[in-house]
C-alpha cells in the first residue's frame, strides 16, 4: 500500500518516525518506512539506528553524500509498494495524518501534495529570515495551492504513484540544495499529469540561521541557474526567471548584476540581523541571479 521515505541528513528522526509508525499501524494497511542518511557522519546516527527495532522500519547510513535528488531515487527505487510518501526531516505531523492520506488515495491518484505550514509560536526564531520567507511564500492552503498546481508543489509532504515516480525521478545532475523539486514538479505539468492539493499540512520546525538559509538559497539559485541555461525548464513556470527574462529584454539584468556587486555586504548585512526584511531578501536574490548569470 503505502511506502514512507525520509531523506535526512544530521537529523535526529526517532521521535518523528515513532509517531508515523504509531500510525500507519493503526491503520490496518501494508506500509514501510524508510529513511536514508545521506553520509553526515553524524552522531546522531546512534539514536537513529534504535528505529530498525521497529516492525517495517528501515534505517541506512549512505557511505557518502549522494544529494538529495540521488538519495530520493534511491529511497523510491528501495521502495516496495505502489504509493510513495515523501517526508522531510524537520517536521511534526497531526495526529490524523495518515488517516487524511488514506481517505484520499483512490486508484486514480497520481500525486497528492498535503502542504507545509511554519508554527506560529516560534519563540524568538519567528523573527528569522527562514521562518518568514515560508510564513509568506509557503504557507499556503489547498485553495490558494489549486490556483497554481504545479508551482505550488514540493516534495517534502506528497504522495506520488510509484511508477509515475519511476517514469520522472529527479534529475541527479543537481546535486546541492534546491530546485530539484521545481524540475521535477515542471516535468510533471509539462506531462499533464493531475496534482491534487488537500489540507493536511506537516509543520516545519527544524529553522535555518539567517547565515545558513541565505547560503542554502545561493546554492539555490546556481542550480536554477544550471537547468535554465541548459534549457530544461521554461522560464514562466518559475517567478524569478520570468523576472530575469523581462529585464534582459530592456538590458536591466546588467544593472542588477552590477547593484549586487556594489551593495551585496548591505544587503547581508541586513538579511543576517535579527530582524531581516523580505524586500530586501526579494531584491538580494533578483540582483545575485542576474550577477551569477552574467558571469
Amino acid at each position: 500500500m503505502l511506502s514512507i521515505l525520509i531523506p535526512i541528513y544530521n537529523y535526529n528522526i526517532k521521535g518523528f518516525v515513532e509517531e508515523l509508525h504509531l500510525q500507519a499501524s493503526s491503520l490496518g494497511i501494508e506500509f514501510e518506512i524508510i529513511v536514508f542518511e545521506d553520509g553526515s557522519k553524524s552522531k546522531l546516527n546512534k539514536e537513529n539506528k534504535k528505529i530498525n527495532l521497529l516492525k517495517n522500519v528501515t534505517f541506512k547510513e549512505n557511505r557518502k553524500n549522494l544529494g538529495r535528488s540521488k538519495n530520493r531515487n534511491l529511497l523510491a527505487s528501495t521502495a516496495k509498494f505502489p504509493y510513495l510518501l515523501f517526508l522531510d526531516d524537520g517536521s511534526i505531523i497531526p495526529e490524523n495524518f495518515l488517516v487524511t492520506y488514506i481517505e484520499f488515495i483512490e486508484n486514480t491518484t497520481e500525486i497528492i501534495y498535503g502542504g507545509r505550514i511554519h508554527a506560529e509560536d516560534y519563540s524568538k526564531k519567528n523573527i528569522s529570515l527562514r521562518w518568514k520567507y515560508g510564513k509568506n511564500n509557503e504557507d499556503k492552503s489547498s485553495a490558494k495551492r489549486k490556483l497554481s498546481p504545479y508551482r505550488s508543489l514540493l516534495f517534502n509532504n506528497t504522495i506520488i504513484k510509484k511508477e509515475l515516480f519511476n517514469f520522472i525521478a529527479f534529475d541527479e545532475n543537481i546535486t546541492e540544495y534546491g530546485h530539484e523539486d521545481t524540475l521535477f514538479s515542471y516535468q510533471i505539468k509539462e506531462k499533464k499529469i493531475k496534482v491534487e492539493h488537500i489540507d493536511n499540512p506537516v509543520i516545519h520546525i527544524d529553522i535555518d540561521s539567517n547565515t545558513e538559509f541565505l547560503e542554502k538559497f545561493s546554492k539555490g539559485l546556481h542550480n536554477l541557474k544550471k537547468i535554465y541555461v541548459a534549457g530544461y525548464i521554461n522560464a514562466d513556470f518559475v517567478k524569478i526567471l520570468k523576472t530575469y527574462e523581462k529585464l534582459k529584454k530592456i538590458k536591466a539584468d546588467a544593472i542588477f548584476a552590477i547593484f549586487y556587486k556594489l551593495f551585496k555586504k548591505n544587503l547581508k548585512q541586513n538579511l543576517t540581523s535579527s530582524s531581516p526584511s523580505l524586500k530586501i531578501f526579494n531584491l538580494y536574490r533578483l540582483s545575485y541571479f542576474c550577477y551569477i548569470i552574467n558571469k
